[in-house]
């Protein structure tokens, strides 16, 4: 049966799959990262798990995969199959692609993890059928994709959908990126918990917890949370005046608090919108599947280019 590999690596863990002909989940496993190990253990993990699952395609399904996906963080040339950098991994112009190619003698697909994620998002999830698309991942950043006609823009440098650096409050707090008052340092799931932490005067609290608060009505938790909405929804106004999205695709573990969460952004995004066109908020539809699920498409979509002509890494 003729399958693709489908990896996402995290910072913590990989998940990975082996993905049939219209995405069917042929097999799924998950290892971890090992990052504390150092980058090249982490990058010699990734080969080895890569090879483990080409091994089982073979031996499940009688013949080895026909390509693989995969999804890295921080910043990729996706045209260069470089994983260029990646700060919670240690790594730095990793030639991903090429290595892995080699290992398993098949072409391969390299993407960033948020864009790839929307990707999936785009395809067969909250936006199936929209023409254009923006997905926003809260997370301990915050990151995006900018969907057109079923793929994604990744930009002439590679860069694009980086929402969570728009700058929302001038002179602000300052960001690792280098500006002060980027949207990341105000609507993460990172900056809620601060800004909780802060407030309640516990270092171990967290989003989730201000989410809980503020859903039971704790004016404290009130007051954090609709900071983090009003930031939140001046970035998402710059995004879709920018972009006139279709569909808004929110995702991430603050996008958990379900309605908590996107009943005030959409009452604070319909406030701030003026000609621009209000675009359909949802949910994420495929959790922590989104970055794996991505990687099997971006793997059939080398396939479908190449049309079964060898790829060189």
């Amino acid at each position: 049966m003729r399958h693709v590999i489908a990896l996402d690596v995290g910072g913590t863990g990989m998940k990975a799959a082996l993905v049939g002909a219209e995405g069917a989940l042929l097999h799924r496993a998950r290892r971890d990262t090992g990052r504390e190990r150092g980058p090249d253990a982490v990058v010699a993990g990734i080969l080895d798990f890569a090879a483990d699952l080409r091994e089982h395609g073979a031996r499940q399904f009688g013949e080895p995969a026909a390509a693989a996906g995969v999804a890295v963080p921080g910043i990729v040339d996706e045209a260069g199959g470089v994983a260029v950098y990646a700060a919670n991994l240690g790594w730095r112009d990793v030639p991903l692609r090429a290595r892995l190619a080699e290992r398993l003698g098949a072409p391969v697909a390299l993407g960033h993890d948020v864009r790839t994620g929307g990707l999936a998002e785009g395809r067969i999830g909250a936006a199936r059928g929209a023409d254009r698309f923006l997905f926003v991942a809260l997370g301990t950043g915050i990151a995006g994709a900018i969907g057109v006609d079923g793929r994604v823009e990744a930009g002439a440098h590679g860069f694009a959908g980086e929402i969570g650096h728009i700058v929302v409050r001038p002179g602000g707090a300052p960001c690792p990126c280098g500006q002060r008052g980027c949207l990341e340092r105000f609507a993460s799931a990172a900056a809620v918990g601060e800004a909780w932490a802060a407030a309640v005067g516990d270092p171990e609290a967290d989003a989730a917890d201000c989410a809980k608060a503020f859903s039971s009505g704790d004016p404290r938790a009130l007051r954090v949370w609709q900071s983090a909405v009003d930031a939140l929804a001046d970035g998402l106004v710059t995004g879709l005046t920018l972009l006139d999205p279709r569909t808004l695709v929110i995702g991430g573990g603050l996008a958990e608090a379900g309605e908590a969460l996107f009943t005030p952004l959409r009452d604070a995004v319909r406030r701030r919108v003026t000609f621009q066109k209000l675009p359909e908020i949802v949910p994420a539809a495929l959790g922590d599947s989104a970055g794996c699920l991505g990687a099997g498409l971006l793997a059939w979509d080398l396939l479908n280019t190449t049309d079964g002509m060898e790829v060189t890494p």
